[in-house]
This record gives C-alpha cells, structure tokens and sequence, in this order.
C-alpha cells in the first residue's frame, strides 16, 4: 500500500486464501477472520511507514474493501520483489563481467585511467550509440556482416522490382505507339471529335427510313428497264405484249372448253 507509506510496500502477513470455504461453514468466523488479516495488513503498512493507524469503523464494506486492496498490496509487493531480485541477479552478473573485463584490460594494459580522454569519451559514445541501436555485441564487424545478411533479400526484391518496372516501361511505349498509329488512322478516315456512336446510329436509322420510302419508286423503275427508250419500240413492245395476253386468254378458254367436253 504505497499511496499510505509513500514508498515500496514491505512484507506483510499472507492473506487467507481459504476463507470463502470459511464463510461457508461459519459467517461470524470468516468476518473475524478478515477483521485480523486486514488489521495485520494495515499494522505492517503503518509501521513501516512510522506512522499511527487511524481509527477505522469495520463494517463488513470497510472491511471487503481493505481485504481487497491487502490482496491486490500483497501481489504487487511480490512481483516487484521477483522483479527486485532478478535486478538484483543480472547486476551481480554484469559486476562479475565488468571485473573480467577489466582485469583482461589491465594485463593488455588498456586500463581506463590510462587511455587518453578521446579515446574514452569515444568508447562511451560508441557504448551509448550501441545501446540505442539495442546492439548487446559492439563489434562492428559483426554489426556489419549481419547488415549484409539483411541486405541480400532486399537486393533481390529490389531486382524484382527493377525488372518489373522495364516491362512496364516497354508496354507503356507499346501502348503509346499503338495510340499514335489508331490516331493516324483516324485522321486519314476523317475521323472527327464530332463522329460519336450515338451520331452513327442515328444515320444508321435515317438511312433505314429513306430506303422504306425509295423502295416503292425503285420498284416502279425497275418495272420500266424492260421498255426500249423508243416509244415507237415502246409501242410495238406493247403491241407485243397484247397479242400475248390475247394468245393466252385464247389458250385458256380453249383448255377450259376442251375440259367441259370431256366431263360431258
């Protein structure tokens, strides 16, 4: 309970985890029971802290909440203490490293209080400049190889891209040619901006009219290309043609006449 010490929440007696089961058996025990836990709670809570408990009224809703707040102290104190004592394990661990380091350091004789200020001030840039870029190994030769390695499968994406981008580059100038030459065309037809679909389906459907209304005079013309340009032939043709009309008005009354004797 840090908001009351002001500080890191000392050990206090473990809570009970039984006392649902408790309060089953008896209501007036469990009560009790929470009563010394929280009371348990808040005396190590305030003695650590050098202070006075105040007075509180334990009401079963005072006391749920304190029993509640104890529990929720009580586990953060022990992940912090876990935390606290893996710190605790990876500096003696860095401090064990450090005095092999340094140890090699002085039988080489590259000792931190012989090296010149540069060269110091140096190495801590470059350990800060390692330990922004998250780099636990500060050789550069292996920061660098391992550069290359990411490099390699940019490098082909990059091909793949570049090959890509010279067949797009050879049908976009596929495509403007072949607009250039549709565009000749057109002109050389006459083409205009003017000449749409819609306009050639209206000339579609006015030709169809204008053939509806000419075929009737066409076909009287064509009833005259038989007549010779002469009228006197003009005459005799139709002379001609009397005396066929008369030759096979003839020859049907005489089929006719010919057809009733025989019936009779």
């Amino acid at each position: 309970m840090s908001e009351i010490g002001g500080g890191s929440d000392p050990p206090s007696p473990p809570l009970s985890v039984t006392s649902s089961e408790a309060s089953k058996s008896s209501g007036t025990g469990f009560d009790a029971n929470r009563i010394a836990e929280v009371k348990a709670w808040l005396v190590s809570q305030f003695d650590a802290a050098g202070k006075d408990i105040p007075d509180f009224e334990y009401t079963p809703r005072s006391i749920a909440h304190l029993h509640n707040i104890a529990t929720l102290s009580q586990a953060k104190t022990q992940a912090a203490t876990i935390v606290a004592n893996d710190f605790r394990q990876k500096a003696a661990e860095y401090r064990s490293q450090a005095a092999r380091i340094r140890e090699i350091l002085e039988h080489v004789g590259l000792v931190q209080e012989s090296l010149p200020s540069n060269v110091v001030s140096s190495s801590q840039v470059l350990a800060s400049v390692a330990n922004l870029l998250n780099i636990r190994d500060t050789e550069l030769s292996r920061t660098l190889a391992q550069l290359e390695d990411d490099i390699l499968p940019c490098e082909a994406q990059m091909e793949h891209w570049k090959t890509n981008l010279a067949i797009m580059e050879s049908k976009e100038r596929q495509y403007l040619q072949q607009y250039s030459n549709y565009k000749a065309m057109l002109n050389r037809v006459g083409y205009s901006p003017e000449i749409s679909h819609g306009v050639l389906v209206e000339m579609a459907e006015h030709r169809k009219d204008l053939e509806k209304k000419t075929k009737p005079i066409l076909d009287t013309l064509r009833s005259y290309q038989d007549l010779p340009p002469d009228k006197a032939l003009a005459a005799l043709a139709i002379e001609d043609k009397k005396r066929q009309y008369a030759a096979a008005e003839k020859y049907l009354e005489d089929v006719l006449q010919s057809a009733l004797a025989t019936s009779e």
